[in-house]
């Protein structure tokens, strides 16, 4: 049978040690060797020794009988704080904001709350990409007490009511027999704990409200309505559980010569009677500057060309849509003798177009 180690030795403090020494000690040590933190082999078994030796050195009669026998019997291998477990023990400790004791009080780790922004992009930031920044609030773990809740050099301490359970038990003795009534410390609020120095940073809650400047890096191709997620920017989390995430949506001004199809870029083009008739070479404007559009003679009114990748850049990164340049031929509203003479006579040699005599 392997002999136990001294319990001083395992907590690593003197034989005088105060009970704030042996606590801090114990808190100090549970944090290196929680199985949930540390994955090495024996970290488990090396995890509850440690709560075993706190579990007699925190109780001055167990302490009392070790210290003069050597040894004492003990039930279990957890500090006898109504704990169900390596996780309950540990969460009473590490938790962060809330209910730092006691094994009623919710301990499900929950996500921080998710947080919305907004921002107004140019044309050219969303199709190109850029950065920016957004202002918020967020809710974060005080940086006074770092969620504990006590002034700096204090702990939160086990409720003397409920003794860190969150619970009173109340049994009374009936003609039907004894029944235990259970309900919620009054003193802890069923916290199982209760904060005599509250820090005044945050007045005991843990967590403060603190406006944030977040940068935002806007992927090119983003569009109108489009929402960027920028995960763990939102709020802290709950009893060790993830902070919560920032969403940001645009909005897209529009340009003055181009509108936007999904990736693709439409651009209307005026081009007058003879230039489609006969045909034309012209410098369009694109996202990538003035490019050559050739023009085939007989071109129709509303005819559209397409160059290819000339358009907004998918948002994935691979490729880019396309410039689809619109035709729209325009009928001079006003001519000088000289174009209306030329019309006239253009007019004799064309042939006339009729509409249909039967319906």
């Amino acid at each position: 049978m392997a002999i136990k180690q001294d319990y001083y030795e395992v907590l690593g403090v003197p034989r005088n040690a105060s009970d704030e020494e042996i606590k801090k000690a114990f808190r100090k040590l549970a944090f290196q060797c929680h199985p949930d933190r540390n994955k090495e082999l024996g970290a488990e078994e090396k995890f509850k020794e440690i709560n075993e030796a706190y579990q007699v050195l925190s109780d001055p009669e167990k302490r009392s009988r070790y210290d003069r026998y050597g040894r004492v019997d003990v039930e279990g291998g957890f500090p006898d704080f109504g704990f169900g477990g390596l996780g309950d023990i540990f969460e009473s400790f590490f938790g962060g904001f809330g209910t730092p004791f006691g094994k009623t009080a919710q301990r499900v780790p929950q996500k921080g709350d998710s947080l919305r922004s907004h921002l107004t992009l140019s044309f050219d930031e969303a199709v190109f990409g850029c950065s920016k920044e957004v202002e918020i609030q967020r809710i974060e773990f005080c940086s006074s007490c770092h969620g504990i809740g006590s002034e700096q050099g204090t702990n939160p301490e086990t409720c003397p009511d409920c003794r860190g359970t969150g619970q009173v038990r109340r049994t009374q003795q009936s003609i039907f027999g004894r029944f235990t009534h259970v309900t919620t410390c009054s003193r802890c609020g069923g916290s199982g704990a209760v904060i005599s120095n509250p820090c005044s940073q945050c007045q005991g809650k843990g967590r403060t409200r603190v406006k944030r400047r977040i940068k935002v890096d806007i992927p090119a191709g983003v569009d109108d309505g489009h929402r960027l997620c920028l995960y763990g920017e939102g709020s802290a989390g709950l009893y060790g559980g993830p902070s919560g995430d920032l969403y940001v949506t645009f909005s897209v001004k529009p340009h003055k010569l181009f509108q936007r199809d999904g990736s693709d870029i439409l651009y209307d083009l005026s081009i007058n009677f003879a230039q489609a008739a006969l045909g034309d070479e012209m410098r369009v404007p694109s996202l990538d500057g003035k490019i050559v559009l050739k023009i085939p003679p007989g071109t129709q009114n509303g005819k559209a060309f397409r160059l290819k990748g000339k358009g907004v850049p998918y948002i994935d990164g691979k490729g880019r849509g396309d410039l689809l340049v619109k035709v729209d031929i325009m009928t001079p509203q006003h001519l000088d003798k000289n174009q209306r003479r030329i019309f006239e006579e253009l007019s004799k040699v064309l042939p006339r177009t009729e509409p249909p005599t039967e319906i």
